[in-house]
């Protein structure tokens, strides 16, 4: 019920107040039955921004920290995401992958859709890296299509580390659903999986415009962290 208030009532009016979305490619989203959008992650407000300009319910799998982080902050972020309906993924340890597929498969069987971050992690410099493959094993085990999304504008408006967004419009851009029945009763097959994969990622680049990047984000992430440990240590 609070998902609905937020929506349509509090956060939803405000943020297309402010932003004025652009939203193209609306029509290509079902309007009934489960499917799974799949987007890039550019900044915090993408949580908030596509669930806002849909006309159904979307549950995203957010990660685990934003549900315990610590004082007033931690609290009220972790009420908001539990009251908007997600669900937290703990990201750490080998059994956290099957974790995620289990609760998305859960949604897509309620006939709901689902939103993912194929990437795993916002972006750090605005470019797009190499998806992970577990929407593959939901498409497939599901068996549902996959809609493309691109946030255009939302890196330049909250890029990771500011905490209030700028005032900027944005664009949210769907794409066409992506059907993978081709590759039916093929999800343990690892080159099946990255190849649905790679395609899921070629159709957000080619909405989203940004510069790919064939690594993942984390480990790219961790190389810096720890290029700028070293640094300190030196100086």
């Amino acid at each position: 019920m609070f998902y609905y208030v937020l929506k349509y009532v509090l956060l939803g009016p405000l943020l297309r107040l402010l932003f004025r979305p652009r939203i193209e490619g609306l029509e290509h989203l079902p309007a009934e039955g489960a499917a799974i959008v799949a987007g890039n992650h550019l900044s915090f407000s993408d949580h908030f921004l596509m669930p806002a300009i849909i006309r159904r319910r979307i549950t995203f799998l957010a990660k685990a920290e934003y549900f315990t982080g610590p004082g007033v902050k931690g609290r009220l972020t972790a009420a908001f995401f539990r009251s908007a309906g997600q669900i937290p993924v703990d990201r750490s340890g080998k059994e956290a992958g099957q974790a995620a597929i289990r609760e998305g498969l859960k949604v897509l069987g309620r006939k709901e859709l689902l939103g993912i971050y194929p990437e795993g992690t916002r972006s750090h410099d605005g470019r797009l890296y190499k998806g992970k493959v577990g929407v593959a094993v939901m498409a497939l085990k599901a068996g549902v299509q996959v809609v493309p999304c691109a946030m255009v504008g939302t890196f330049e408006i909250q890029p990771p580390g500011q905490v209030l967004p700028r005032v900027k419009r944005v664009t949210v851009r769907f794409g066409e659903p992506l059907d993978f029945s081709r590759y039916a009763g093929m999800e343990n097959e690892k080159a099946a999986l990255r190849a649905v994969t790679d395609e899921i990622m070629y159709a957000i680049l080619r909405l989203s415009g940004q510069e790919y990047v064939d690594r993942y984000a984390a480990e790219v992430k961790a190389e810096l962290e720890a290029a700028k440990k070293a640094s300190r240590h030196r100086s």
